[in-house]
């Protein structure tokens, strides 16, 4: 009961924590003179997958390597798989031209380099650093492209992030650096709980803590891109649903891992390890998810209803063999083979059939 209790304070700090950091962010950017589109496509993508971040920072300062790498993945499958598949489930996702070109091959572009990186079953120092590195690389190539766009984004974001007026209590600098530090201060706070209620978790059922971390931590770490994708779908915005759940995704492998690998060196270490099971399966399940956006976000630039069921039918495949992996269920090889090697292609080519026969 403590265990539970805890766990979920860490959750509630992670994402009240979370909230404070993009709200205190967004008003000080703005402040600062920079666009709502730039602020939108920096400070609000990656403050929430800050979670992700504090969480597998903390986790490898503790020598918890496995659960650490586990969020990341983990965190990527829950995000295009259960939050796209059901926020296109409450309503069909339009998909902006932007995304299909830009931001989806980039996110596959990132599984794909990661999954090759972790070959060696280790993110090393090299691998920190390019990681980080091409991160750096797409923030400022965000910011240049939104500076050269011809404003008709900045509208939307604007929707979202509003200008605090003179009246409003968090429009003087005082309140906005108070609000990022108390994020950043609850999101520390909230990854060190959680990640002990993870470990304690783990204990007590028996399961790794690459199972807790690809399945429960990685729910939990993604409450904010929940909560945003879920809000946005039910109001009917264009696409800030599926970008946000992108975005944060390149952060995830970009960012989150290439911290944790670089805090793992700093630690003594030679790098962040892979566990074999994460090398074996999830990466390539993550890759897999990755590419069966491009041909779902091309099949009339909409995410239909049916395709939100078909990604939510796939993660609940995949939480069914994590448990029959982690009872070692003697079907669960053949399982994982069915799936990469059957189902997912199987899929790619139904959804290739939809966009040829698509309407002009």
């Amino acid at each position: 009961m403590f265990h539970a209790v805890l766990f979920l304070a860490g959750l509630v700090a992670l994402v009240t924590g979370a909230s404070s950091l993009v709200r205190g962010a967004s008003k000080l950017a703005l402040r600062l003179g920079l666009s709502p589109l730039v602020v939108g496509l920096t400070v609000v993508a990656y403050g929430t997958s800050a979670p992700e971040l504090a969480v597998s920072a903390g986790a490898v300062y503790d020598g918890r390597t496995a659960l650490a790498v586990g969020n990341v993945v983990g965190s990527n499958l829950f995000n295009v798989l259960f939050i796209l598949g059901l926020a296109a489930l409450i309503t069909p996702l339009r998909v902006h031209l932007q995304v299909v070109r830009q931001e989806a091959p980039i996110m596959i572009g990132a599984s794909a380099l990661l999954a090759v990186l972790c070959l060696d079953a280790e993110v090393g120092r090299l691998d920190s650093a390019l990681l980080l590195a091409l991160l750096v690389a797409y923030t400022v190539f965000l910011v240049r492209q939104a500076r050269a766009a011809n404003g008709s984004g900045a509208e939307e974001f604007a929707r979202e992030i509003r200008p605090a007026g003179a009246a409003a209590w968090d429009a003087r600098l005082p309140a906005q650096i108070l609000l990022i530090l108390a994020g950043l201060g609850l999101l520390v706070a909230g990854s060190e709980a959680l990640v002990a209620a993870a470990i304690a978790f783990a204990r007590a059922s028996g399961l790794s803590e690459v199972v807790i971390g690809l399945t429960i931590v990685a729910a939990g770490t993604s409450l904010p891109e929940v909560a945003t994708s879920i809000a946005a779908s039910l109001k009917g915005e264009r696409d800030i649903a599926v970008g946000n759940v992108v975005g944060s995704s390149i952060f995830n492998i970009l960012g989150v891992l290439g911290v944790a690998g670089l805090a793992a060196i700093l630690g003594g270490a030679p790098g962040l390890p892979v566990p074999p099971e994460v090398s074996r399966f999830d990466l390539w399940a993550m890759l897999a998810a990755a590419v069966a956006c491009l041909p779902v976000f091309l099949t009339g630039r909409e995410i239909a209803r049916w395709e939100g069921a078909l990604f939510l039918a796939y993660y609940l495949a995949y939480t069914a063999y994590l448990v029959m992996a982690a009872q070692r269920h003697e079907g669960a090889p053949a399982f994982a083979d069915a799936m990469l090697g059957v189902v997912l292609p199987l899929t790619l080519v139904t959804l290739g059939v939809s966009f040829l026969r698509r309407p002009a």
